[in-house]
């Protein structure tokens, strides 16, 4: 009898013990992104941007915030093409779900939005996909854009 406790309960205990499941390895977001293409959908029509041509657009992520800039890569001396964009705001990342709530854009009707993403990072690439809905602006569309990151300054 005195085995079999020895020998009995301890396998009990160890074939009942519950299993912790291994920490989630939190995608590796924060740093800063190079914008190379974007895809909007909207009903049935499709435009494809080349970020790295006329255009240059960077997003910087901390552990709290994001921000955005865009502009064009004519230096503002090209009327046709001249453009400045700004914004930025909270995020919270969940898994893959990521959301951004927008607190500040120079364009001020897409302020005070939450947008919600997908994100995959595969090595220094991360693509972003969801739905940019703002009614006011009379945008409802599906947004995929692709980065990669932006390596740090030699030296620093």
């Amino acid at each position: 009898m005195k085995l079999l406790r020895l020998v009995f309960f301890p396998l009990l205990f160890i074939a009942c013990r519950q299993e912790t499941a291994p920490a989630a390895t939190a995608l590796p977001l924060q740093g800063s992104w190079q914008l190379v293409t974007g895809i909007t959908i909207t009903g049935k029509d499709s435009t494809v941007t080349d970020y790295t041509r006329k255009l240059s657009f960077i997003k910087v992520i901390n552990n709290t915030h994001f921000a955005f800039l865009q502009h064009d890569l004519a230096g503002g001396k090209d009327s046709a093409t001249a453009s400045f964009v700004a914004g930025g705001g909270r995020y919270q990342l969940s898994d893959s779900n990521y959301t951004e709530h927008l607190e500040y854009c120079n364009d001020r009707q897409w302020e005070n939005h939450d947008f919600n993403f997908t994100i995959s990072i595969k090595n220094d690439t991360l693509v972003q996909q969801g739905v940019e809905k703002v009614e006011s602006a009379g945008v409802n569309r599906i947004n995929i854009e692709k980065y990669v990151r932006i390596q740090p300054l030699a030296g620093k």
